[in-house]
């Protein structure tokens, strides 16, 4: 098999993480060959004080030869971006690879470089408002777990790298390949990109109020149930004007939207873990038609729910 030669870029702070996850896929999918860079050769502490070796410092390794370059995030990503020998070795290795990828905060470093102006990236949700605002040719996307723009990657934080590598396992060598790594690392439910980086319950605010907190009870608890403004606002005790404009101040979304995306993820369930057939979830989950739920899918998750189904259903009880 040829051997792809990979890059990874770490530097004093960074989220260990953002490594050893991309890494782990690599090697157990095989056929990678992976370098750890950093501004200086020997040990590198990452944020949470793990030392890890770095074979390479920049200073004395060629920015060339790398099919794919990955640049890990981490807090110690703010001091690191004002090494000009870091990016501009990043710089120049980007220029010949055939990838270029950030993991949570390796945005920043991709940026400093010059390399992101005019692309749509992600990161950690946390930092993706700072990246917008002291990049401001960079098209910064907080929601998504990882996102392509032509040959340069950039994922979420932590845990979204392992998705992003296995995304470049699936280019390389095929779905099959990428979904046995995910089986052995126990990451059964692989992740589509354009997936939220969040459940609704946590990418939606609190609500701040008792009725609110009722009529958003009722959501989860039955999804499947009637769930129009005139419903919730009984469910909260308020008239229906007065639900639609309180539940939009307080959780950042409409009702309506709401209880899309609460619908979207128990039917994602149903299609991880059953053989339902489509009708049959569409009208457990309120949706009604099989036609409903595929628009819903696409407008929430960017996926057919057959195809959802045919990537990520639950692989329990078969041997590894």
């Amino acid at each position: 098999m040829h051997s792809h030669r990979i890059a990874f870029v770490i530097f004093d702070g960074f989220q260990s993480l953002d490594l050893v996850g991309p890494h782990e896929v690599f090697q157990r999918a095989g056929g990678y060959d992976c370098s750890v860079v950093a501004p200086r050769s020997g040990p590198v502490h990452a944020e949470s004080g793990l030392p890890v070796h770095a074979g390479f410092g920049v200073t004395a390794l060629r920015p060339s030869g790398f099919d794919t370059l990955i640049v890990a995030g981490g807090a110690g990503v703010y001091t690191a971006r004002h090494d000009p020998r870091l990016t501009g070795w990043i710089a120049a290795a980007a220029r010949g690879a055939r990838r270029v990828a950030s993991v949570c905060s390796g945005a920043f470093l991709l940026a400093e470089a010059g390399l992101l102006d005019g692309r749509r990236v992600t990161t950690h949700w946390a930092r993706a408002e700072r990246l917008a605002r002291e990049y401001p040719a960079v098209t910064v996307r907080p929601d998504p777990i990882f996102i392509r723009d032509g040959r340069f990657w950039s994922s979420a934080g932590v845990t979204a790298g392992m998705d992003l590598a296995l995304a470049l396992v699936e280019e390389d060598q095929g779905q099959r390949a990428a979904l046995e790594v995910a089986r052995h690392l126990v990451l059964f439910l692989r992740r589509p990109g354009n997936q939220s980086q969040f459940s609704v319950g946590l990418w939606s605010m609190q609500p701040s109020s008792d009725p609110i907190r009722r009529a958003v009870a009722a959501v989860h608890a039955d999804p499947g149930a009637r769930h129009d403004v005139a419903a919730l606002a009984a469910q909260a005790g308020l008239s229906p004007r007065h639900l639609q404009r309180r539940f939009t101040t307080e959780l950042g979304i409409p009702p309506a939207a709401y209880v899309e995306r609460v619908r979207v993820e128990a039917a994602q369930r149903a299609l991880e873990d059953g053989g339902d057939p489509l009708e049959a979830i569409a009208r457990r989950y309120g949706f009604g038609t099989a036609e409903t739920l595929r628009r819903s899918f696409h407008r929430c998750l960017g996926v057919a729910p057959s195809d959802y189904r045919d990537r990520f259903r639950s692989t329990t009880g078969e041997h590894l």
